[in-house]
C-alpha cells in the first residue's frame, strides 16, 4: 500500500478510509495520540513511543481495548502493507462514539486509528529559522492531546513568516514549541524545561537528554527565560521527526552557532542511534 488507514479492524488507504461522525475525536478532540518513525520497516523507538501513548491515554481516562504488547504486534504487521520501508506512524485512542455529550460514554469503548505513509526524518544538519509567540495553550500540555488548535496557529505563523517553527513561551518563561521540544546550550550547559504539565516531554527530548548526561555535558531541566533564550550558545531543537537541529534565526535576528563542534556531535550520535535501531 502507497499509505494505510486502519479504524477498529478496518485497513483502508488513507485518502478512503471512513470514521464515524459520532467518534469523540470528531466533536471534542477527545482522544490521544503519538508519532515515530520508521526505516527498513523497523519502527524506531517503539516501545517508548507506545509508554507514552497509554501514559496519555491513562491521564485523561481513555481506557485501550488494545495491550501495548498487542499493539506493538499489530504495528509491525500493518507496517509488512507499505510499499517502502521509511514512513510516518501514527496512533491514536480517542474516547468512544456516542451522541454529542461532555460526560463520557457509558459504557466508554476506545477507538483505535493508525495513519502510516511514506515519510523520512528531517535533515538534522540543516539549521532552523524560528519565531516566538504567546503560548495559549491549556495546562494539559503534558497529555499528547488532539486539541491542537493553539499549535496549529502558531506553525502557521511560522509558516507565514518563512520560519520552520514556532517557539512558545507564558509570559517571559520559554516552554516548547508548536510540536517540537527545546533546549538551549550556554557555556557548556545544557537547559530544557521541566516535564510538568506545560510541556510535553517527547521521546527526542529524552534520548538528548541521555545523551547529553552520557556524554558528560550537564544537563538541567528548569524553567529559562526569553533572554536567556536569546543570549544562547546554540539553541536545539528536539522531536520525533528532527532528533536535534540547530536554530540559526530567531524573529529574523542570527542565534547561537557558537559551538558548533558540540552540537555536530550531539548530532552524529543521535542519527547513529536511528540507524543502529532500524538497520536490518
Amino acid at each position: 500500500m502507497k499509505t494505510l488507514g486502519y479504524y477498529n479492524g478496518e485497513l483502508a488507504e488513507l485518502e478512503t478510509l471512513r470514521i464515524p461522525a459520532l467518534d469523540r475525536a470528531c466533536y471534542f478532540g477527545d482522544g490521544v495520540y503519538d508519532v515515530t518513525y520508521s526505516r527498513n520497516y523497523r519502527i524506531f523507538a517503539l516501545q517508548e513511543h507506545l509508554e507514552r501513548l497509554f501514559q496519555s491515554a491513562e491521564t485523561v481516562g481513555i481506557r485501550p481495548r488494545i495491550s501495548k504488547k498487542e499493539l506493538c504486534s499489530l504495528l509491525c504487521s500493518l507496517l509488512r502493507r507499505m510499499h517502502t520501508g521509511e514512513n510516518r506512524i501514527y496512533m491514536q485512542f480517542s474516547r468512544g462514539t456516542g451522541r454529542r455529550n461532555h460526560a463520557f460514554p457509558v459504557p466508554s469503548y476506545s477507538n483505535l486509528l493508525i495513519m502510516m505513509e511514506p515519510a523520512t526524518l528531517r535533515d538534522v544538519y540543516k539549521p532552523m529559522k524560528c519565531i516566538t509567540r504567546p503560548d495559549t495553550r491549556f495546562f494539559h500540555c503534558n497529555v499528547k492531546s488532539l486539541n491542537l488548535l493553539p499549535n496549529v496557529l502558531a506553525s502557521e505563523a511560522a509558516a507565514r513568516s518563512g520560519a520552520d517553527e514556532c517557539i512558545l513561551h507564558r509570559g517571559e518563561t520559554v516552554t516548547e514549541c508548536a510540536h517540537s521540544n527545546l533546549f538551549l546550550l550556554k557555556s557548556g550547559k545544557m537547559l530544557t524545561h521541566p516535564a510538568d504539565e506545560q510541556i510535553y516531554a517527547g521521546t527526542g527530548r529524552a534520548h538528548l537528554l541521555n545523551l547529553c548526561r552520557a556524554v558528560g555535558i550537564p544537563a538541567e531541566e528548569r524553567a529559562f527565560s526569553l533572554a536567556e533564550l536569546k543570549k544562547a550558545d546554540e539553541i536545539l531543537v528536539t522531536s520525533a521527526s528532527v532528533l536535534c537541529a540547530p536554530v540559526a534565526e530567531l524573529n529574523g535576528v542570527p542565534v547561537g552557532g557558537k559551538a558548533p563542534e558540540v552540537v555536530r556531535a550531539l548530532q552524529d550520535a543521535l542519527l547513529k542511534q536511528f540507524y543502529d535501531e532500524t538497520k536490518l
